[in-house]
């Protein structure tokens, strides 16, 4: 039986740094494709794109819109290798009916274990210890830290995927768990380990703070100047999530008049912070360059994923992260 023809539709940087010498061996084993990405501009590629019936994608795919998908009319399935999806879909790709998934679930992995350090480096006061012995010159150990043990209180702003995955692994510690997502009930709270506050009760009494809501119009700036104000001393804020859901400039005047608070920033808006930034300067702010994610060969495990999807089709079996126009909406 002949294979279905497939092609890659995203740039050579997301091919090569999702897609390795295995998960190319084993997406060839499933379909007729060539090992590179199909080249929009070249009219030898235009066969490749009219006969494609599925697609392996990830981090710099084109934009699926109606002159695109003209091009490729036996399209039935697309397996995105990475995250969001928001940037490439189109109406009128929801009216064709395609399938779609997306591997969000295994790039969640490597944020929630990122989280997980943090918040744990976050108890011990870790940061605020390390620039002390930077700018001291001299040993020396602060004790007033709450420590990852019983009092110790973590607050989890939304319960998507990567929420879930971090409140799962906090259960390992003797910790309280508290979450804010007004679209989870009191029953899924307590069976993922974590107990449901309001987001003001979140900030007035957690320990570390933990963002994870994903960057939709209702969430863009809804950490403002009060919940920074509203912080416990000594407390923590992580954001691993999108920068746009933290209000910046009135964080920044916040964190000059609080020192006691510390903000962990792996994403930032803009992103990186303008030249001159006084992110880049306060004692109080580490950032880290958008880390979070899959990086180097945790990216594999999102490929590996997009190929499980695509034996799930080639065996006419339901997806097992399907993005759809129902679910599109709410996910980063």
């Amino acid at each position: 039986m002949a294979k279905v023809k497939g092609v890659f539709l995203l740039n050579d940087y997301g091919l090569n740094r999702i897609y390795g010498d295995d998960e190319l061996d084993a997406i060839a084993s499933l379909v007729q494709i060539e090992r590179r990405p199909v080249r929009l501009d070249d009219p030898a590629d235009s066969e490749l794109l009219a006969e494609a019936e599925v697609a392996f994608s990830g981090w710099g795919a084109p934009v699926l819109d109606e002159d695109l998908l003209r091009r490729m009319p036996k399209l039935k399935a697309l397996f995105y290798g990475a995250g969001t999806v928001r940037y490439m879909i189109t109406d009128a790709f929801w009216e064709r009916g395609i399938r779609l998934t997306s591997a969000y679930v295994a790039n969640a992995r490597p944020v929630a274990e990122f989280t997980f350090a943090q918040i744990i480096l976050a108890l011990k006061k870790t940061w605020q210890q390390s620039l002390h012995i930077r700018e001291a010159k001299a040993w020396g150990r602060q004790w007033d830290m709450p420590g990852a043990y019983f009092g110790s209180r973590i607050g989890v702003v939304s319960l998507g995927a990567i929420g879930r995955m971090v409140c799962e692994r906090l259960t390992a510690l003797d910790v309280e768990v508290f979450a804010y997502d007004p679209f989870v009930s009191d029953e899924d709270m307590r069976k993922i380990g974590a107990r449901k506050a309001s987001l003001n009760k979140l900030c007035e009494t957690c320990d570390v703070i933990t963002l994870h809501a994903p960057q939709l119009d209702e969430t863009i700036g809804m950490i403002r100047e009060e919940h920074f104000k509203m912080m416990k001393p000594g407390a923590t804020i992580i954001n691993t999530a999108r920068g746009a859901i933290i209000d910046h400039p009135a964080m920044i005047k916040v964190l000059q008049e609080r020192t006691d608070i510390v903000a962990l920033l792996d994403v930032t808006d803009p992103e990186p912070p303008e030249p001159g930034s006084l992110l880049y300067t306060l004692p109080n702010v580490v950032m880290t360059p958008h880390i979070a994610g899959s990086m180097g060969r945790e990216c594999r495990r999102m490929a590996r994923l997009a190929i499980d999807e695509c034996r799930r089709y080639l065996k006419n079996e339901s997806a097992l992260h399907p993005i759809t126009i129902d679910n599109f909406s709410r996910l980063a």
